[in-house]
């Protein structure tokens, strides 16, 4: 077990840092079936305009969703509490120079994708293991409309227009199929957590394989008893680290079915291997939850750099 801890702290400080931050991680639990979340990203944080620029997600979970005729989709398990969720996500990517209306030749196209997902959320308390399904439904393309999401802010904030997202990856569907499976391995108390999870992605959008751990320091909740059980207030810090193995990114190589647009990054240019990691501080209270989080991300592409961005997320109990 010793041996096992020392690998798994090892890997969650290498600084050489495969998407966006999972909002269904275990550390993330709200500790009720009914609730409201909000997810802001933004490279802002970082002092940033590049690579995954922005992105939001809105999150409701209750009771009713079980109905969702999607759920016949997921995998069932038994000895399970389980909650499920829909979040409508919209994420952005621009390169470097977003000001010109070139085509900027080895950096990241333009892109943005709009998604419906449906969520269902697996806990097995015993085994101290959490199942994490989801499907998603959208639009990557203009349709999605990250030109005029970005152009706005920038109009507002007083920075330079983006002028190039006549060159963004052009329409196509997204059909994307996510599956999570989580392992608490070690618990002091209420006060360190480490926490072990592999990742499947599938679909349009995304296909990738993760592996990942979570380390939660503080006053920490316990994602794998019942929700009666989680009253009080709750502050901790939390680094996750994530290995990712890629097999396709449609918003660095454009859609499987419209490939008609003007510029994307080639196969043979995509790394197949990136190192992320996410760190930040939360704090929880009866029915509340605030965090701030930052992330670094390996190159993504040949000619890419590393990535950074920070976001904030805001959940109650309804």
């Amino acid at each position: 077990m010793k041996k096992l801890i020392l690998l798994v702290l090892c890997f969650a400080f290498v600084k050489s840092y495969a998407q966006k931050i999972d909002e269904n991680a275990s550390f993330r639990s709200l500790q009720t079936s009914s609730y409201f979340k909000f997810n802001y990203d933004n490279d802002y944080f970082a002092n940033r305009d590049r690579d995954y620029t922005q992105g939001y997600s809105f999150s409701l979970s209750k009771d009713w969703l079980k109905k969702n005729p999607i759920n016949s989709l997921f995998i069932n398990f038994k000895n399970t509490r389980e909650n499920y969720a829909l979040t409508l996500e919209h994420i952005g990517f621009t390169p470097d120079n977003y000001v010109s209306e070139a085509i900027q030749f080895g950096d990241r196209p333009f892109s943005a994708s709009i998604l419906l997902k449906s969520i269902k959320t697996a806990v097995e308390q015993d085994k101290k293991m959490r199942f994490v399904s989801a499907f998603s439904f959208g639009l990557i393309g203009p349709g999605a409309f990250g030109k005029e999401m970005q152009v706005g802010i920038h109009e507002l904030t007083g920075n330079k227009i983006p002028m190039g997202w006549q060159n963004q990856i052009k329409n196509d569907v997204v059909l994307n199929y996510k599956f999570t499976a989580e392992k608490e391995l070690l618990r002091y108390k209420n006060l360190l957590a480490i926490q072990g999870y592999s990742t499947l992605q599938l679909g349009t959008l995304f296909t990738n394989v993760s592996l990942g751990s979570s380390i939660t320091v503080g006053l920490i909740n316990n994602p794998y008893l019942e929700f009666a059980n989680q009253k009080g207030f709750k502050i901790y810090a939390f680094i996750q680290p994530e290995l990712t193995a890629i097999a396709y990114d449609a918003t660095l190589q454009g859609g499987l079915v419209n490939t008609s647009s003007p510029y994307t990054i080639n196969s043979g240019q995509i790394e197949r291997l990136t190192m992320q990691n996410n760190y930040g501080i939360v704090l929880q209270t009866n029915g509340f939850y605030l965090e701030y989080s930052r992330v670094i991300l390996s190159k993504q592409f040949e000619t890419d750099g590393v990535s950074k961005w920070g976001g904030i997320k805001l959940g109650f109990k309804i």
